[in-house]
């Protein structure tokens, strides 16, 4: 071959090279700004694709101690996502300040999902009994989804002559400032539920919080402490031995596992209706992808016959939602504590 025709191949070659590599740039080019455009119109679809989650155990927070209603609700949720992911799903009790220790741990977690709390009304109310926010109650967090609703039930020492709310309100009514209302703490569940009773009832009676629920039902058996409106769960064991006396329920419908004991409607206060909810929070601009397999396979634990019965069976309703539906609860529910802590005066510092 002559040296003039070996480099008029040499640049032909080249440039059908230079063809090829631009066009297979032009390709990469194409294909990246695509996944670009996709993720960002649909940032929890992008993500969904490549997250693996969980691929280590979750810390699911309870902000209260064993033994209490979140407690049981956390254990049992807690083992069948276990099952469900093969990673252990450890529940962390992180009782302190009505709640307010294990929403600060949640809240200044790395927003991964390995760190995440089922949480109640006290996430609501407890900051706002103090004289600053330790935080702000929606705003810091990832609302997931809700997973309960708990009927409340009013619950009075044996030694109390009253056996009907009517009885118990002359009770009280006759004797003000006398009688004495227990509860798990300040601004704990059982809290708010006993303020929103006093408050629609009329009756002057003394807080007296407790650390823990052995403490409480022990002045209860004694009579020490007359009453208490307890979580149906937390509460149920010691109904069926028959060692406290359930005057009502607060919810709209009578508690599934005590179906004698009446509403406060029925009762005779009509517009008295207070359930307590439960619902998984993580931190603050949690991946949309982490909060959709909550969803999805909480949700589908929470609708299988097994869980249903374990959840009826304590006192609690499984009431699964998605993330917009659990925080449009939260934003509903907030201004409600800001109005009874005002009026009450309440305070925890």
């Amino acid at each position: 071959m002559h040296v003039s025709g070996w480099l008029s191949g040499s640049r032909q070659g080249t440039g059908r090279r230079r063809s090829m590599f631009a066009g297979t740039l032009a390709t990469v080019m194409f294909a990246l700004a695509a996944t670009v455009a996709t993720t960002a119109a649909a940032p929890g679809a992008a993500l969904a694709a490549d997250v693996r989650y969980p691929v280590r155990p979750v810390r699911l927070v309870v902000p209260f101690p064993p033994g209490a209603a979140s407690d049981f609700l956390g254990r049992t949720l807690g083992a069948r996502l276990a099952d469900t992911w093969g990673q252990q799903v450890v529940v962390d009790n992180r009782p302190g300040g009505g709640g307010i220790l294990g929403g600060q741990l949640v809240a200044s977690a790395a927003p991964d999902g390995y760190t995440m709390a089922l949480i109640g009304t006290p996430h609501l109310a407890a900051p706002l009994l103090q004289r600053e926010l330790p935080f702000r109650p929606i705003e810091d967090f990832t609302m997931v989804m809700q997973v309960a609703s708990l009927a409340n039930i009013l619950v009075v020492a044996q030694q109390l002559p009253a056996k009907t709310l009517p009885e118990f309100l002359a009770h009280a009514k006759s004797r003000p400032g006398q009688l004495n209302m227990g509860s798990a703490g300040i601004g704990s569940g059982s809290h708010m539920a006993g303020e929103f009773f006093r408050q629609a009832a009329g009756i002057d009676t003394v807080h007296v919080p407790f650390k823990l629920l052995s403490d409480a039902l022990s002045e209860m058996f004694a009579g020490r402490v007359h009453y208490y409106v307890f979580p149906v769960a937390a509460i149920a064991p010691v109904l069926r031995e028959g060692r406290l006396r359930p005057i009502a329920v607060t919810s709209g419908k009578r508690a599934s596992g005590f179906p004698d004991v009446p509403t406060m409607a029925e009762s005779g206060m009509p517009g008295f209706v207070y359930d307590t909810w439960f619902g998984i929070i993580g931190p603050a601009k949690l991946p949309v992808a982490i909060v959709d397999r909550w969803v999805a396979d909480l949700g589908k634990i929470l609708r299988e016959p097994d869980t249903i019965e374990r959840m009826l069976k304590s006192g609690s309703d499984p009431a699964p939602s998605n993330a917009a539906e659990f925080l449009a609860l939260m934003k509903a529910e907030y201004p409600r504590y800001a109005k009874l802590i005002k009026q009450a005066n309440l305070r925890n510092d």
